[in-house]
């Protein structure tokens, strides 16, 4: 049974609410029609498009600014940051990051995420990585969303900081890496005992 206008529109509503990161697409599928429907639908709502919804949550979210390198220089949008701490990306999976002939994700697309992820979470204007240990889980496919989480676990016995971050597709894990992580304060703090 097909819903009223304004069934939809409330559910429509509920569910960005809930899951403010999904797609026009996604939405389309859900609640059976056309992609343009929705559009429509946000439009007499008020409710922007995706990117404006993840740039308002990223923008309410957390007020600490990236320090080690340029926000435009991430790759993939920043939602969540706490310097020293955490930091989450999302990266849409499009054309230019897919081989041709199969439409699999480059594997460096994801490293970069994930690297550029590592480098931002670091509370310093200088952060830069030593060494990685990566291991990729899964194949990742033109049209999808990688959801990318870095935490910082501590500092190895060369005073670099350990950052782990992981990448997932919905809930499934695609991407684990293991950053060492060199930063200019640790070498000042350093110098000055």
């Amino acid at each position: 049974m097909k819903r009223t206008k304004a069934e939809r529109q409330q559910l429509l509503k509920a569910t960005i609410e809930e899951t403010p990161f999904i797609t026009d697409e996604e939405l389309a599928s859900k609640f059976d029609v056309s992609i343009q429907t929705i559009r429509l639908d946000r439009m007499e709502l008020s409710i922007p498009e995706l990117r404006q919804r993840i740039k308002s949550v990223a923008t309410n979210q957390w007020n600490e600014t990236v320090k080690a390198l340029p926000l435009e220089e991430v790759i993939g949008e920043i939602i969540d940051l706490e310097l020293d701490n955490r930091a989450i990306s999302i990266l849409d999976i499009g054309k230019e990051h897919v081989f041709s002939r199969n439409k699999i994700a480059r594997g460096h697309h994801l490293f970069a995420q994930a690297n550029s992820l590592a480098v931002a979470v670091i509370n310093d204007e200088l952060a830069l990585t030593v060494k990685s240990e990566l291991k990729f889980t899964r194949q990742v496919t033109e049209g999808e969303r990688v959801v990318a989480k870095a935490a910082v676990t501590g500092k190895n016995s060369k005073g670099l900081t350990m950052v782990e971050v992981t990448s997932f597709v919905d809930q499934e894990k695609v991407f684990t890496g293991m950053f060492q992580m060199y930063q200019s304060n640790e070498r000042k703090k350093e110098q000055v005992k």
